[in-house]
């Protein structure tokens, strides 16, 4: 299996360091320049700690690279968190950087993408764009946690929304307690 995380400038990096952390398989790693800078206020880790978890890195500006074509296979593509400014231009088939060409690929190859918006409150503006995107096959999965687990800590509560990404390619984990 093969996935690409894209990690965008919205608050919340951590979910797609955890993705890294708990994905099987390739892992194929684009971080936009945003994000290097939220990265290390957000969290405990340096970009190189973030890009030392991934099998491959691309930097978002190179739309050479290999994630930018249809050709080359991947079973899912993640963007956590997702920018309202990224969400825009994925609805708007803006395919001006990697990440947003690799949405764009997604999209046309009929691949599975699983956008994690970190915005709150959100405009009609963005939830337009959401409500589009998901009527084409696009998975938006809010950062929003259920509290069914009882989380304790910070850590519970990425571990429910990454467990509840990991749930839509069918990969099973143990990052919280399902519903019984």
């Amino acid at each position: 299996m093969r996935y690409v995380v894209a990690i965008t400038g919205a608050s919340g990096s951590i979910y797609g360091i955890r993705l890294l952390e708990n994905l099987p398989g390739e892992k194929i790693l684009v971080i936009s320049e945003m994000a290097k800078k939220i990265i290390p206020h957000e969290t405990g880790y340096s970009v190189e700690d973030v890009k030392a978890l991934a099998d491959i890195t691309f930097e978002d500006d190179d739309l050479f690279a290999s994630i930018s074509s249809g050709s080359f296979k991947f079973d899912a593509m993640f963007v956590a968190p997702c920018s309202g400014s990224t969400l825009a231009k994925i609805h708007a088939g803006i395919a001006d950087t990697l990440i947003t060409r690799a949405a764009a690929v997604a999209i046309k190859e009929s691949r599975r993408l699983i956008i994690i918006p970190r915005e709150t409150p959100k405009s009609a503006i963005f939830l337009r764009n959401e409500y589009e995107l998901s009527r084409i096959g696009v998975c938006i999965l809010d950062a929003n946690p259920g509290f069914y687990s009882k989380p304790r800590t910070i850590d519970d509560i990425i571990d429910f929304v990454v467990g509840r990404c990991l749930d839509q390619i069918s990969i099973e984990h143990d990052l919280y307690k399902k519903w019984e």
